[in-house]
């Protein structure tokens, strides 16, 4: 019988994280000061994070030791599986193998988890006693709320309205792990009460949500903000992915030729591919794919900028691809990819032509979600069937090239708490939608004047 899934012992998990800005081929912009215009230093991060995290987030080196702590609290759910998609590969009929790295199975549902425990795990150790942070889906959210849990801080949530009232159960595990949950914009910061004092009916937005969390953390002693995706220390938490992808491939003598992954912010694209651009890097001939929403085109029809994380303008300015930091996207199911950003580290290799960037359509992402399910059996997140809609993109195209290819993609997480958006495209209530130029135009203002890349 042919090996579907590939599993590594507990023994063979990754004890280190790798840092890519190690094998950068040209170096990264730096984030500035958006008081002084010069280079953010540790010193101006510490009201937000701890500085243990913020010496990861300056960190050149290439790798970088996981704690024990940190690995002990992995083993409840890692390494996680490698599997091969054999009835999906029938199903499209192309010379494909395709394989999936299966981060549903952690407690959270997603890979989240990856670097929620290590954020909750350093702010414990330098001594902090809450953490505040947004969430879009609730996928970020309920992950840093059992990570919370397991080391014992106090949680406090800012959830994106329109996923708070999409997605109630989301707030729930939330709530079971202890954690607070309001919705954003919310009356409990200047930031929500500005925003609802100009738009009362906001459905939020994750530029809202981390300006309210921001501000939450500054203005209490001994807290501090967590942020799941994005920042550098994040993306290098979620290599564990890619590492264990890498280890289960050598196993079975595959490697492969396509990498793809949905983005958002930046998270699981870069932890399943990561460690595979420093092969690129090196000289593999490889195709590395980030799917992103045609409604939130951050990287395919945004520029390459110096822009502000949130809505308040609280963050460093950050050098990325943006559509402006007061962009309010469009209320698609697929929350954990509404975000007016992207990761610097990914943004870079993307301008860099390291990695492609790809839009896709919330309808061809259901259906391709949905031919996942009848076919695979797992119900995918909706931001994770972006990633399965670029996978049917690419067999299509091997397919008409006549190519055997091998595609590896991060399936990023479950969406058995996402079946309302599932009933609204079954139902034919779900829209085809596409982000107006005009709105991109007028969202782009928000960063006259910042300065320039």
């Amino acid at each position: 019988m042919e090996q579907v899934k590939v599993v590594l012992n507990d023994n063979e998990i990754p004890r280190q994280w790798y840092n890519i800005q190690a094998d950068m081929p040209t170096p990264m912009l730096p984030p500035l000061h958006p008081g002084t215009g010069k280079p953010v230093g540790p010193d101006d991060l510490a009201p937000v994070f701890p500085m243990n995290l913020i010496e990861q987030e300056v960190c050149q080196d290439r790798w970088i030791d996981i704690p024990e702590e940190v690995l002990e609290k992995y083993l409840l759910w890692r390494p996680t599986p490698l599997c091969r998609a054999r009835n999906f590969e029938k199903l499209l009929g192309t010379p494909v193998k395709i394989y999936y790295k299966n981060e549903g199975v952690s407690p959270a549902g997603s890979h989240k988890p990856n670097t929620a425990v290590p954020q909750a795990y350093y702010n414990k150790v330098f001594g902090i006693k809450r953490l505040s942070t947004e969430t879009g889906a609730g996928q970020w959210g309920s992950a840093l709320a059992m990570a919370c849990k397991i080391f014992h801080l106090e949680c406090r949530v800012f959830m994106v309205r329109v996923s708070y009232e999409q997605k109630p159960y989301r707030r729930l595990m939330m709530n079971t792990w202890g954690a607070e949950c309001i919705p954003s914009p919310s009356t409990l910061t200047n930031a929500g009460r500005q925003v609802l004092a100009s738009h009362p009916d906001s459905p939020g937005s994750l530029g809202i949500a981390i300006s309210e969390a921001v501000e939450d953390a500054v203005t209490h002693e001994g807290a501090r903000y967590s942020l799941g995706s994005v920042l550098n220390h994040v993306l290098l938490h979620q290599t564990i992915i890619g590492l264990e992808a890498q280890r289960q491939m050598e196993k079975i003598g595959v490697y492969p030729d396509v990498v793809i992954g949905c983005a958002g912010g930046g998270s699981n694209f870069a932890g399943i591919s990561l460690p595979f651009v420093r092969d690129k890097i090196s000289g593999k001939k490889i195709t590395v794919i980030a799917a992103e929403p045609s409604s939130c085109p951050t990287m395919t029809r945004g520029p390459f900028a110096y822009d502000f994380g949130d809505l308040a303008k609280t963050t460093p300015l950050l050098p990325m691809y943006t559509l402006g930091h007061d962009f309010v996207p469009a209320p698609i199911h697929a929350g954990g990819l509404r975000y007016h950003g992207m990761a610097p580290i990914v943004s870079h290799l993307v301008k860099e032509k390291l990695v492609e960037a790809r839009a896709y359509n919330q309808l061809e992402t259901f259906d391709a979600g949905v031919k996942w399910a009848r076919s695979e059996c797992f119900i995918s997140a909706p931001e994770t069937n972006h990633a399965i809609a670029a996978v049917v993109e690419e067999a299509m195209r091997a397919k008409e090239e006549g190519k055997e290819k091998v595609i590896l993609f991060d399936w990023s997480g479950h969406g058995l708490i996402d079946l309302t958006a599932y009933d609204a495209y079954l139902s034919g209530r779900l829209e085809h939608y596409e982000l107006p130029e005009v709105e991109i135009q007028r969202a782009l203002k928000a960063i006259d004047g910042l300065p320039k890349p």
